[in-house]
C-alpha cells in the first residue's frame, strides 16, 4: 500500500474519531445535584471518572453529580474502533442553606430504640426498590411538575442540631393541602409503594430506567401499585403529612446509581397555581 495512502487513512481515523466526543450533546446541567444524559455513536462505550457508564443499545448513557461532588470530573468516550477521547468536565459548586437549632429535645432528634428494627426494615425496602435494573429511558423526556405550589424546602439544605450535622435534605419540597392529587413528572414503573414508614410517611418509588428513579414521600394515599407502568401526568398518589413531616406537602427526590440528586435542576421554573 501506498504510505502515504496509509497515513492519509490513518489520519482520517484519527479525525473520525475526535469528531466522536464533539458530536455527544450533554442534556442537563454540570452542577453539584445534576442529572445528564446523551446519545453515542452505536458501539461507543462511556466513562465517568474511570467508572464504565451503562450505555443503552442506541447509545443513550445517563450519570449525575451528587450533593457534594467535586469541582471537575472525566468524560472518556471510546469509539467502536477502540480509540479513545476525554472531556474535561467542570462541575459548578453550590452554597447550600445551612441553619443551626439549639435546645432540640435529643428524643426529637433520635429515634428512640424501639423503632430501630422498622427502620432498618424499611430503609431494605428502599435499598431494594433502587437496585432494581430496567433498560427503561424515561429520564429523556421533559419533566413535568408533579404537583404546583410554593417550595419550601429545597436540595441540599442543612441543619445543625444541638452542633450535631444533620443529614441534607435531598428533596424538593412542594406546600399543598393535604389530599392534592400527585401526577407522575414523566413515564416508569412502581418499584415501591408504601403506605407508612417511620421517616418517609406514604412512600412511591418510581423507575425511570437506568439507575434514575424518583421517590414521593410525605403521601396521604398511595394510588398505584409495584409493578405496574406509569404514563407521565397519570396520577399516582395524593399529598399528605404522614411520617416525620410538619405539615402538608410533597418531597420530590431523584436518585441516580445510589447518588441523591436535585430535581429542580431536570425542570423548568414552576408555572402559577390556578
Amino acid at each position: 500500500m501506498n504510505k502515504c495512502v496509509a497515513m492519509g487513512r490513518v489520519a482520517l481515523m484519527m479525525l473520525l474519531s475526535l469528531n466522536v466526543l464533539a458530536e455527544v450533546e450533554l442534556h442537563g446541567e454540570l452542577k453539584q445535584g445534576g442529572l445528564l444524559w446523551g446519545s453515542l455513536p452505536v458501539g461507543s462505550t462511556a466513562k465517568l471518572d474511570g467508572k464504565a457508564l451503562q450505555t443503552a443499545d442506541n447509545g443513550v448513557f445517563v450519570f449525575g453529580f451528587d450533593r457534594d461532588a467535586a469541582p471537575a470530573a472525566i468524560l472518556e468516550i471510546c469509539s467502536a474502533n477502540g480509540s479513545c477521547e476525554t472531556r474535561d468536565l467542570h462541575i459548578a459548586q453550590r452554597q447550600y442553606d445551612i441553619q443551626r437549632v439549639n435546645g432540640v429535645p435529643q428524643k426529637t432528634v433520635t429515634p428512640p430504640a424501639s423503632v430501630l428494627e422498622r427502620i432498618r426494615k424499611e430503609t431494605a425496602l428502599v435499598s431494594k426498590a433502587r437496585q432494581q435494573q430496567f433498560s427503561r429511558q424515561d429520564f429523556t423526556q421533559t419533566f413535568k411538575w408533579p404537583v404546583l405550589g410554593p417550595i419550601t424546602g429545597v436540595f441540599g439544605s442543612q441543619r445543625v442540631y444541638n452542633g450535631s450535622p444533620g443529614r441534607p435534605h435531598y428533596g424538593l419540597d412542594i406546600a399543598a393541602p393535604t389530599g392534592s392529587t400527585v401526577t407522575a413528572p414523566i413515564d416508569g414503573v412502581v418499584t415501591l409503594a408504601h403506605p407508612d414508614m417511620f421517616y418517609s410517611g406514604g412512600t412511591l418509588i418510581i423507575d425511570h430506567g437506568m439507575g434514575v428513579s424518583s421517590t414521593f414521600i410525605h403521601l396521604s394515599r398511595v394510588l398505584v401499585a409495584e409493578g405496574q407502568e406509569i404514563k407521565q401526568g397519570q396520577v399516582i398518589a395524593e399529598v399528605g403529612a404522614t411520617g416525620r413531616a410538619t405539615g402538608p406537602h410533597l418531597d420530590w427526590r431523584i436518585n441516580w446509581a445510589g447518588l441523591r440528586l436535585d430535581p429542580a435542576l431536570v425542570i423548568g421554573p414552576m408555572p402559577s397555581a390556578k
